[in-house]
């Protein structure tokens, strides 16, 4: 059988990143506040038609870096991130020879719900 994703989580191996994936979520909600700030600075700076570049940019600039590195933690994994703001992650994994969803959002305990692919949150179904 073809499917979509090559890797796929037990819930065991999904519950296990449970604690890294939450500092990983903080961190990239962490930089995608700095980089509003920063950005607030860089359009307020150029709007007076101040030079933009020197600490502000590279600031912008590392924050950037930040959060691209947080978010290839997840693609690296497969790991799904549906919504940063609520920590919603899907996670493949196969359920009676099926390929579904793993779900889990950032203020749950445990991985708890699944979902059809295409059905998304709106289709969560329990997790026996």
């Amino acid at each position: 059988m073809k499917y979509r994703f090559e890797k796929h989580y037990t819930r065991e191996e999904a519950r296990a990143l449970l604690p890294r994936l939450r500092q990983w979520l903080a961190e990239l909600n962490r930089l995608r506040t700095d980089l509003e700030r920063i950005e607030k600075r860089l359009g307020g700076l150029a709007g007076q038609g101040h030079d933009t570049g020197g600490e502000t940019v590279n600031n912008w600039i590392r924050a950037l870096a930040g959060m691209q590195a947080v978010l290839a933690e997840f693609q690296h994994r497969q790991i799904i991130l549906k919504d940063p703001d609520r920590g919603l992650l899907d996670f493949p994994a196969i359920i009676g020879g099926k390929e579904v969803f793993l779900c889990w959002e950032s203020d749950e305990d445990d991985i708890e719900f699944w979902h059809d692919l295409d059905t998304g949150y709106g289709g969560r179904e329990k997790l026996e």
